[in-house]
């Protein structure tokens, strides 16, 4: 019997978790090293999601392991309002590798914290509430954080935050608005913030937004479109909240996704590849509002807000992405990665598009690259398929769209690693269709 099935182990699992999500693997993992897990039965399975998306560095890294021993020695945690060399050096670090505008660090846990304070932060400083965001947003499960989420999780837990409203995303696969067989995403941005001005009672404090919708099906807003949103905000007053959970420190080819637009937020949120798979996060944000919200009593308190050893592990993340090249390594790699899954949409009618930046990549499966059906069924599929073979893989189902994979390998991921995955891929599509 496959050690994976150990009975006692799932008897304890059926009796003591509380579900959250889905339906778990059914592979006791037992450990992780750079772009592999190994589940029970040593079986070794290609980690093309990092983790949750997050182990930018892949897992185990030495030096990450290195800082984390020596800070659960040394300094690990302490009475919030107590201050690390640390913590003043990361928010300094992070200041550095961002625009002027982008100068002041709050470090916490995880992406949703991280978003829930930004989102007090914008009410607090312009004295309103409305928070809008994309339809297909995923910003967390918090208060604040889910109200602003619209792919998952609204349904049985009663009414959001007052003022919580949606626009639509710009998804060219399946443009809502086109002018000259092209699709016209500023008409669709100019009609849905008419839309939100009819909603609004006066009060719209900020809009947040991912530069690429990942839970919502790693769609890319197009190039423009954060220029365009941000002059939206500016015209009402509002602030552009900036989340790069994802997207951030190197994932994409860029340091930060929204240089490629040349637009600097108001507040940015890090978290996911900022810790690379540990729990940190962070508000940046401006001197400015920064001195405005201290004015006016920001009270963001909590037991892990400026731990030292998570920000330590924070400073070396970045440490090892800038000496190792790893935006470049992200930019290198993810143009290979797209080029074998154009080459598999060659072969394969039921891969209808291929989107995304650098290591953050997204395949949608349909019935047929003509008709554009989703195709769930065949998604599930696959997946299992890829796991079946040592592939992780992760696909997002929502409505109105095929599913599609998010892939997101560590920005350490090998040329030889990449091409098994795609070899994988491949496997499993034409053992699924």
């Amino acid at each position: 019997m496959s050690n994976n099935q150990d009975p006692v182990f799932w008897q304890h699992a059926q009796n003591h978790l509380i579900r959250y999500g889905g339906t778990f693997e059914k592979r006791i993992i037992e450990r992780a090293q750079g772009s592999f897990v190994y589940d029970a039965d040593q079986t070794a399975i290609l980690d093309f999601t990092s983790g949750q998306m997050s182990s930018l560095l892949g897992h185990g890294h030495p030096e990450i392991s290195a800082v984390v021993a020596e800070h659960a020695n040394n300094l690990d945690h302490l009475f919030s309002g107590m201050l690390s060399r640390p913590v003043v050096d990361l928010a300094r670090k992070l200041a550095e590798t961002l625009p002027s505008g982008l100068d002041r660090s709050l470090l916490l846990s995880t992406g949703g914290e991280a978003n829930e304070a930004a989102i007090k932060m914008a009410k607090l400083v312009t004295g309103k509430y409305e928070v809008v965001s994309f339809a297909q947003s995923w910003h967390g499960m918090t208060g604040g954080a889910a109200s602003a989420t619209y792919s998952a999780g609204r349904k049985g837990y009663g009414p959001a935050a007052v003022g919580s409203y949606a626009i639509p995303a710009p998804y060219p696969y399946r443009p809502r608005f086109e002018h000259n067989g092209q699709f016209d995403w500023q008409a669709e941005l100019d009609y849905a913030f008419a839309l939100i001005d009819r909603q609004s009672s006066g009060s719209l404090a900020a809009f947040i937004a991912e530069p690429i919708l990942s839970s919502g099906g790693l769609i890319d807003l197009p190039l423009g479109y954060l220029a365009a949103l941000k002059q939206k905000c500016q015209e009402r007053g509002m602030l552009l909240i900036l989340d790069e959970a994802q997207t951030g420190v190197g994932r994409t080819g860029m340091m930060y996704a929204f240089e490629r637009d040349g637009v600097v937020p108001d507040i940015l949120t890090l978290s996911k590849t900022l810790g690379a798979g540990l729990p940190l996060s962070a508000v940046v944000t401006s001197t400015a509002i920064e001195e405005l919200c201290y004015e006016r009593g920001f009270l963001f308190y909590t037991t892990h807000v400026s731990d030292p050893l998570p920000a330590a592990v924070g400073l070396k993340v970045l440490e090892v992405v800038e000496r190792d090249g790893l935006v470049e390594r992200a930019r290198v790699a993810g143009a290979r990665l797209e080029h074998g899954l154009r080459a598999l949409q060659e072969r394969f009618d039921c891969i209808g598009d291929v989107r995304g930046r650098g290591l953050l990549l997204g395949m949608e499966i349909v019935k047929d690259r003509a008709s554009k059906e989703p195709a769930s069924e065949l998604g599930a599929a696959i997946t299992r398929e890829c796991m079946n073979l040592g592939l992780s893989m992760n696909i997002v189902q929502l409505p109105g769209m095929g599913g599609v994979f998010r892939m997101a390998p560590p920005l350490t991921v090998s040329d030889s690693e990449i091409d098994l995955g795609l070899e994988l891929i491949g496997k499993a599509i034409q053992s699924a269709v």
